[in-house]
């Protein structure tokens, strides 16, 4: 799997390697010289020093070009586009995931900042639960990846090759032990965007979300004791000033091998002052998987390495591995096989808050560096690669030229490091549009700012230079000055002067991913609400106003916002007016939708399907099939199921399993949810189909039985709300009608009440009001108890336990209603105030958390049982206290026989009809004598009323015979 390396090259290379080192013998002897003159112990620092200029000599030394650079760094892009118009490449190796390679032709379609995005969602070969797993890989043009990108792209019979790892490689090769937190985590490094930086801006993070982040160029201290003295002798707070004022800036015009040996001297002293352990293997591992593509690119190629670069980061550029080099002999390297994993790939949008966040620089660090680019490629004179299509740029193709040929090294390093860099002068011009530009963006917000205050930033601004031994103030000094001589005791805005001075060097650019890069998802979701007339790819949010009687043909849209609502993060689709619930649908709605703030949740929908009704289904399909579903959650998937996409198919399949799940239930804690959905359900069905559906009518005949199963369990565990057992007996008491047409047995559910002795007070109240649902327990005799319990002192101060059981009741016994109204009345009544008073709030707070729908309930049924006005009041006598009627006056009954009456004479001066029914029975028609019944009728409480009004009787013949 590699190339062979002949015997004249490797003489050559060797060659090569002591005509480098000997052109740095001056420099090791200086160094050795300071070492001996302030070491004060082992031979540690000369080993050190020393092997710095080895690791610069072997870098520089290597047949194949290395170019080292640090992600984000202006003088690296700087120096990298110098370099291919000088050298003109014709293979070009870059640390990037090999994978990611198809969507950089992508980036033509993009306005950068963009993410190179690996996606996966169904693993394989990796532990459980660790999913969904996610690469982001950002790129800016102010960096030299890119440069070397738009170069390779632009340009004829130019061929990139990426050789780092793969997306799937970089979770293999994930350490398993955390990191030690005295080691800081280097940018080039993976790590979760939830980690943060030195600052995060507004919304910092986001647009990556919970991904892992690779990058080109790794130039951070491995440990906090070498950066925390860099940043206190370099008087800076944080490693990207320090970075910015020791390296960016004198860098910036260096020629190409000065460039090259700092960077190789940085990377190496960053290198051999690193702790050993899990992320120097990893390093390693990294530097041998790439340099092994490189030569497996060479074998297969026959590439002249004179006219190949490789670009990697300067800690990789002195790498020590056995596979370094084109003259190493170490070829039995194998890179690991990738696991069953499909992964899916795609462009995200980026920002500069979003790369900052993620990989730990400083707030405001990568604008900066923006700025810093613009400006130094316009003062030098150097035409940045771009590549075309791309908005708001023009393509450049670089010039059909032959290769430089290389050059004799020499020493570039002791002169740069003994000669101090020429300094760029105070820009006055520069400063004082900075100093008027803040405190017009600080009025702006709100801040009481004047010319005063712009004077006052721009002497700051120079005295601060001046403390810290530069010649110009660095844009760090400004915004120190500025937040010292603006800022007051509150913020005013929602912006602080430091955010301001952010925006004002470059702010937040963020990227944006064009409609050809999308997957075919998003762009089906661009097509089909473009009726809409938003332009849906501006961040801003906008409002659409659907009025779907009068143009019939925004229901698509309609439809497709909901489906997107339900999909996509809060904020993304927004509904003003209008619902969307079983057996409504809105004429007009109103929407804000903000999607192309959101363009990162749409693109990776379109790694889950290739339509919203598709990634819909899927999702609900998983939904119900997850470990820890219950018959609610598939009840909810059911209802999704038919506000969302419609049909019966998939609606059956959900419901299945929703009564799967049922059977299975060991408790009924889910009682509630699936009452609630079950009860909407059967009522949209019945409301518009001829027929319950096949899953329905088993979900509720399985529903009966599995509950009275659970009910005498239920009514004495400890665990088991009330609020769950009264759901329980709703369920059996509302469905009882249907399952038992369906062929249930009210048998099971009265032995189950039978068998409940629940201890709790509330408990057995519910118990109580299923009896009485039953018929097992009379309403006299629940009415005695009750009083019972309230004339006991014992129970007296439990008595409202009972109480909350008896609201509970409503739900499976709603015409106990009365009599709860009747129970609350006589508990304010007879109660002690101190049993009465702190129970109070217990009640109100118990009724809105726990029976928030029962208590409109009680408030019809007190509605009704007590006056409307005052006047009533003062002599409304309670229902319940009101003496009871006197008894109806027993009708007489013939000797031997039937009541007399006028039924009974009806039937006896008809005989015909009892005799047949007689004989179809079976039995002997046998009629006793006459009764004379005019007695009983005169007796009557009728009889006496018609005849103390005769005229009402001679009204009514009259009408009859007239």
């Amino acid at each position: 799997m590699s190339t062979a390396t002949s015997s004249p090259t490797s003489t050559a290379t060797s060659t090569a390697t002591s005509t480098v080192t000997s052109a740095f013998a001056a420099l090791r002897e200086q160094l050795l010289g300071a070492a001996a003159a302030f070491a004060d112990g082992p031979d540690a620092l000369p080993e050190i020093l020393t092997g710095l200029v080895d690791d610069v000599g072997r870098a520089l030394g290597e047949e194949l070009e290395i170019f080292p650079v640090c992600h984000h760094s202006p003088a690296s892009a700087l120096a990298m586009t110098r370099r291919l118009r000088e050298k003109r490449p014709k293979v070009i190796y870059l640390e990037l995931c090999e994978d990611l390679r198809p969507l950089l032709e992508e980036l033509r379609n993009c306005r950068l900042p963009v993410a190179l995005q690996a996606f996966a969602t169904e693993l394989e070969g990796f532990p459980p639960g660790s999913g969904p797993l996610c690469v982001v890989a950002p790129v800016t043009e102010a960096s030299a990846e890119y440069q070397a990108i738009a170069y390779a792209l632009e340009t004829p019979d130019v061929e990139l090759v990426l050789v780092d790892r793969s997306s799937d490689h970089v979770f293999q090769w994930l350490p398993r032990e955390p990191a030690e937190p005295s080691e800081p985590a280097k940018p080039g490094e993976p790590v979760t965007s939830g980690r943060t930086g030195e600052g995060s801006g507004e919304g910092a993070g986001d647009l990556h979300g919970d991904a892992v982040g690779v990058e080109v160029g790794d130039l951070r201290p491995r440990f906090a004791e070498l950066e925390e003295h860099l940043l206190r002798h370099g008087k800076v707070r944080h490693w990207s000033e320090w970075w910015d004022q020791y390296v960016e800036q004198p860098l910036t015009g260096a020629d190409h091998d000065t460039y090259r040996q700092a960077m190789a001297l940085v990377g190496s002293l960053f290198r051999r002052l690193a702790p050993g352990g899990d992320r120097l293997a990893e390093d390693e591992e990294r530097e041998r998987h790439m340099w092994t593509r490189i030569h497996e690119h060479l074998a297969s190629s026959g590439a002249d390495p004179a006219h190949c670069l490789y670009v990697c980061g300067a800690f990789h550029a002195v790498s020590t591995v056995p596979e370094f080099g084109l003259a190493s002999t170490a070829r039995d390297y194998t890179v690991t096989p990738r696991t069953a994993t499909r992964w899916l790939y795609g462009l995200i949008p980026s920002s500069h808050s979003a790369i900052e966040t993620q990989f730990g620089l400083a707030q405001g660090s990568v604008s900066i560096a923006a700025a810093t680019w613009a400006k130094a490629a316009t003062r030098g004179g150097v035409t940045p690669y771009r590549m075309g299509g791309q908005r708001s740029t023009r393509a450049r193709t670089a010039r059909a030229a032959g290769p430089v040929p290389p050059e004799p090294v020499t020493d570039r390093l002791s002169g740069f490091l003994s000669t101090p860099p020429a300094l760029d002068g105070l820009d006055e011009a520069e400063l004082r549009g900075w100093c008027v530009d803040i405190v017009r963006l600080a009025r702006r917000n709100g801040y009481a700012a004047s010319t005063a205050d712009a004077i006052s930033v721009f002497e700051t601004s120079i005295l601060l230079a001046g403390l810290r031994n530069r010649a110009r103030p660095t844009p760090y000094d400004f915004q120190d000055a500025a937040v010292t001589c603006i800022e007051k005791d509150a913020v005013p805005g929602r912006r602080d002067i430091r955010r301001l001075c952010e925006i004002l060097l470059g702010g937040d650019r963020i990227g944006q991913v064009g409609y050809h890069a999308l997957p075919p998802l998003a762009r089906d979701v661009y097509d089909r609400l473009e009726p809409l007339g938003l332009d849906l790819t501006r961040r801003t949010q906008q409002r659409a106003l659907l009025d779907l009687s009068a143009d019939p043909g925004l229901v698509p849209c309609s439809d497709l916002l909901w489906k997107l609502r339900y999909l996509l993060p809060e904020g993304a689709v927004r509904p003003i007016m209008g619902t969307r619930r079983l057996g409504e649908r809105p004429i007009q709605e109103s929407w804000d939708i903000a999607i192309g703030r959101h363009q990162r949740s749409v693109i990776e929908l379109g790694y889950e399907g290739v339509t919203v009704e598709q990634v819909l289904e899927q999702r609900l399909r998983r939904r119900v099939r997850e470990p820890r579903a219950t018959a609610g959650t598939a009840l909810a998937a059911v209802e999704d199921a038919i506000l969302y996409l419609g049909g019966h198919r998939l609606t059956d399949e959900l419901g299945d399993r929703a009564v799967e799940l049922l059977a299975a239930e060991r408790t009924v804690d889910d009682a509630p949810e699936v009452l609630h959905r079950i009860r909407r359900l059967l009522a949209h069905y019945r409301a518009t189909r001829p027929d319950l559906p096949a899953w329905c009518e088993a979900f509720v005949t399985a529903g009966y039985a599995h509950y009275c199963t659970l009910l005498p369990t239920a009514f004495v565990d400890e665990d088991t709300g009330v609020r769950q057992v009264g759901a329980t007996l709703g369920f059996l008491f509302g469905m009882e009608s249907l399952a038992l047409s369906l062929g249930c047995d009210r048998t099971q559910l009265e032995l189950a009440v039978r068998q409940s002795h629940p201890e709790a007070p509330a408990k057995v109240a519910l118990l109580w009001a299923a009896k009485t649902q039953l018929g097992l327990l009379s309403p006299a005799e629940l009415r005695a108890r009750c009083d019972e319990l309230l004339s006991n002192p014992l129970v007296v101060p439990s008595f409202p336990l009972y109480l909350s059981g008896f609201v509970q009741a409503l739900e499976p016994v709603p015409a106990l209603a009365p009599f709860v109204v009747e129970v609350l009345s006589k508990a304010f009544a007879r109660l002690p105030d101190p049993v009465l008073l702190p129970w109070l709030p217990t009640l109100i707070t118990t009724l809105r958390r726990h029976a928030p729908e029962l208590v409109p309930v009680l408030v019809r049924e007190a509605g009704r049982t007590f006056p409307g006005d005052l006047a009533g009041l003062d002599a409304w006598v309670p229902p319940w206290e009101r003496p009871a009627p006197a008894p109806a006056k027993a009708v007489p009954r013939a000797p031997g026989g039937p009541v007399a009456g006028p039924v009974t004479a009806l039937l006896a001066g008809h005989p015909g009809t009892c005799d047949a029914v007689a004989a179809l029975l079976g039995l002997p028609a046998e009629w006793p004598a006459p009764v004379d019944d005019t007695a009983a009728r005169g007796g009557t409480a009728a009889g006496e009323l018609l005849a103390r009004h005769p005229a009402t009787t001679g009204a009514v013949a009259a009408l009859l015979t007239g």
